[in-house]
């Protein structure tokens, strides 16, 4: 069985695009060998700048002959129908066979598809893979119509065994497959042949190629750790810039350099950030002082003065780098010192969204609701306030213009320059967290008030302007907003009715576009409904209440005008549809959040069925107490003891029109369970009801799965559709006792099996 090898030769293929590109290289090589019915026992992608490497291991020799029989028409059928079957089946009528049927005489085709060999079939598939590449960008070059990452020069396909070495006759665009490839560039030029992988590989390291991206990776991090521990430092670990320098070399050379002393001081994240973006170096830190005192550069080729011609003109253009960061860090300081108040003014300017004003109004309505947010954080409301206004002026600032990534972090600096406690710079950085599943989440009071503040904002003004995401589409990340209100909530265990606060900021962006178009009543209406949402908790209650305070007050002149198609109530209608879908939004990031600790769906959605379900904390709570109580065999048998009585109980419902939630009686109880399930579940009300009250629901669920075997019994030993009318009513009532206490614990309805 022979192996195959293909290398595809260009100019330099961007680091960023070389993984991604090996991987869809063996998906389209193998996928369409197989499809040919060519097998094989493994394949390795491997990539350098200038190469994309295949080898497929124990490829069959050919493709086996494939024997396949179709049923054709009747025998007799019409002409047309027979011809056409023919022409599928590529045969002539006196190759058809007929065979009697059930059904009567038909014809059968035997087809049989020789075998072909794999010179063949690579040819075409890798033809095909080249002509279809996915890249990202391409490029034409010449006169030819082949697009390709770069201009490609060659082509190496060959197949090998014990009996030798085959080229695969394959030609694309007039670059015809050889068994011949490259070394390096600089230090090995020209070209050699190579029979086999084992070959192949052995004379690029020969001609300073080392092909495997996870070894270069591992020599450059061993050469570099190497390095800074002679000198007495540590190198800053960064595995992103390690593999694209990877993607950067084909034979490594690691060289260390000294940073000038004049940029010493800048902050070690400014240091780092200018290296990595503009030269791809890794940062040397003094463990002792924190400070970034070298540099790691990765040259492409051994050199006579090792490496110090090219360490040299690193360091001269690094210099000039650096002289830039140190000129925004000086002037970003003074302004910082003296007046910071022009930062945040200077984003009246800037617009965050054509829909959503500027940053500047972001920030006032983030402070705003920062202030309401600070008595559940445990923040003192005018600090909450004060850091949600400097957070984002860093946005403004020199430094933060040339390394957006650095936002936050420089107002940090910026913040404590200015005079400000140590806790109000600390939000600017902070703020922004969680930002992903493993992102660390804030702690300190006030860096979890504005955190929170900063992503209700931007999902409840997304949802104001129907931006929702959609499918896979989350251009303004608002999952991961979602998921950050989540685990703030959860990480700070607030008790906090996200309800109140959503519905407030929706009425908000409502009453900024009503004063727009200026109507006194509707506005009057609105503001009034505003000021008693932190009464009523949601808008739906504060505005029936205010509308018909408004009706029956002798002291205003109007009547809401709440007609179809009036402005207020598509304003009302609009508010609580986004603020469901929202809330139902961020339930289902809880539910992805939840499923990592092996909480199901159904029993999360068992939860969010009950009252209060914009609480997460208390939302959370239930669900894992309800989570280890299905997990027991009390627990789980309850659960269809439960929807035993309830589907009894419906069905009854529905057949006699009536409801049966009057209370059963234990006098007419006839049975040694029925008197006992009487008892059990008085006992379990007695629990339940004070353990919810005090938000215990462990204690809630446990009293909850004791009624498993009194329910059980019960069942066992008591008919409830007797033929006597009143023992069956007060066993009906007794079932609807089973379901309101079971259900005051969870909707236990919604639980799956």
């Amino acid at each position: 069985m022979p192996d195959l090898l293909i290398e595809l030769f260009s100019e330099e293929i961007p680091a960023r695009m070389q993984t991604r590109a090996g991987e869809d290289l063996k998906k389209r090589i193998t996928d369409g060998l197989v499809e040919a019915g060519l097998t094989y026992a493994g394949a390795v992608a491997l990539t350098t700048p200038r190469r994309l490497t295949l080898t497929v291991q124990g490829l069959l020799g050919e493709s086996p002959t494939i024997r396949e029989e179709r049923k054709g028409p009747k025998v007799g059928a019409p002409d047309k129908a027979i011809e056409g079957f023919l022409r599928g089946a590529g045969l002539t009528r006196d190759q058809l066979e007929e065979r009697d049927t059930p059904k009567g005489a038909v014809y059968f085709a035997s087809i049989e598809k020789p075998g072909r060999p794999a010179a063949e079939i690579i040819a075409e598939v890798l033809e095909a893979t080249i002509r279809n590449f996915p890249w990202p960008k391409s490029m034409r070059w010449g006169r030819g119509s082949l697009r390709w990452v770069r201009p490609l020069h060659s082509i190496l396909c060959i197949l090998s065994d014990e009996a030798g070495t085959q080229v695969v006759p394959l030609e694309v665009e007039g670059i015809a497959a050889g068994d011949s490839t490259e070394g390096h560039r600089f230090m090995a030029p020209g070209k050699f042949s190579v029979t086999s992988f084992e070959d192949y590989e052995a004379k690029l390291k020969r001609a300073h190629v080392v092909l495997s991206p996870s070894e270069r990776a591992d020599h450059i991090w061993a050469d570099a750790q190497n390095m800074a521990f002679a000198a007495g430092l540590e190198l800053v670990e960064d595995k992103g810039l390690l593999a694209e320098v990877a993607g950067l070399v084909e034979w490594p050379v690691v060289l260390m350099g000294q940073i000038d002393a004049e940029f010493l001081d800048l902050p070690p994240e400014v240091l780092q950030t200018s290296m990595k973006e503009h030269q791809k170096f890794f940062s040397v830190r003094n463990p002792k002082t924190g400070r970034i005192e070298r540099f790691i550069t990765v040259a492409n080729r051994e050199t006579a003065d090792n490496g110090a011609t090219i360490l040299a003109g690193n360091q001269k253009v690094l210099s000039a780098r650096l002289a830039d960061a140190k000129f925004f860090w000086e002037n970003d300081l003074r302004i910082a010192k003296s007046d910071m108040v022009q930062w945040t003014r200077s984003l009246e300017n800037v617009t965050f969204h054509n829909k959503l004003g500027t940053q500047a109004e972001r920030i006032a309505r983030i402070a705003s609701l920062a202030r309401e947010l600070a008595p559940i954080t445990g923040a003192d409301p005018d600090q909450a306030a004060k850091a949600a206004r400097l957070a984002k002026a860093d946005l403004s600032s020199e430094m933060v213009y040339e390394f957006p990534e650095l936002q936050g972090l420089m107002g940090r600096y910026y913040i404590e320059a200015a005079g400000e406690d140590a806790a109000v710079a600390a939000v600017a950085q902070e703020h922004y967290s969680p930002l992903g599943p493993s992102d660390d989440v804030p702690t300190a009071p006030l860096s979890v008030t504005v955190a929170l503040a900063d992503k209700l904002d931007t999902l409840t003004g997304f949802w104001a302007i129907d931006e929702k995401p959609t499918g896979s589409k989350d251009p303004f990340a608002l999952r991961r907003a979602a998921l950050g209100v989540i685990r703030l909530v959860l990480g700070g265990s607030l008790a906090l009715r996200l309800d109140q606060y959503i519905d407030s900021e929706l009425l908000k962006y409502e009453l900024t576009r009503l004063r727009e178009i200026g109507d006194e009543q509707d506005l009057y209406t609105l503001e009034s409904t505003l000021e008693a949402i932190s009464k009523f908790g949601v808008f739906g209650a504060a505005f029936r209440t205010v509308v018909d305070h408004i009706k029956n007050s002798e002291t205003h002149p109007f009547e809401p005008n709440l007609g179809e198609g009036s402005v207020l109530k598509s304003i009302a209608d609009r508010i609580e549809s986004n603020s469901n879908d929202l809330l139902s939004f961020i339930h289902d990031r809880l539910k992805v959040f939840l499923r990592d600790e092996g909480i199901r769906h159904d029993i999360i959605d068992a939860c969010i069925a009950m009252e209060g379900n914009d609480d997460l904390t208390l939302l959370v709570k239930r669900a894992r107490a309800l989570n280890e109580v299905l997990r027991t065999e009390d627990g789980e048998n309850l659960v269809q003891g439960f929807k035993r009585a309830n589907n009894i109980l419906t069905q009854a419902e529905e057949r006699d029109g009536v409801e049966y939630s009057y209370g059963a009686d234990v006098k007419f109880a006839e049975t040694d369970s029925e008197k006992a399930l009487f008892a059990a579940l008085d006992a379990g009300q007695a629990k339940i009801a004070p353990a919810l009250k005090a938000e215990d629901f462990s204690a809630a669920m446990a009293a909850m799965a004791a009624l498993r075997g009194p329910i059980d019994a019960f069942f066992e030993e008591v008919q409830v559709n007797t033929d006597n009318d009143v023992l069956r009513r007060n066993r009906l009532n007794l079932l609807s006792q089973i379901r309101e206490i079971c259900s005051s614990v969870a909707d236990l309805t919604r639980i799956e099996g």
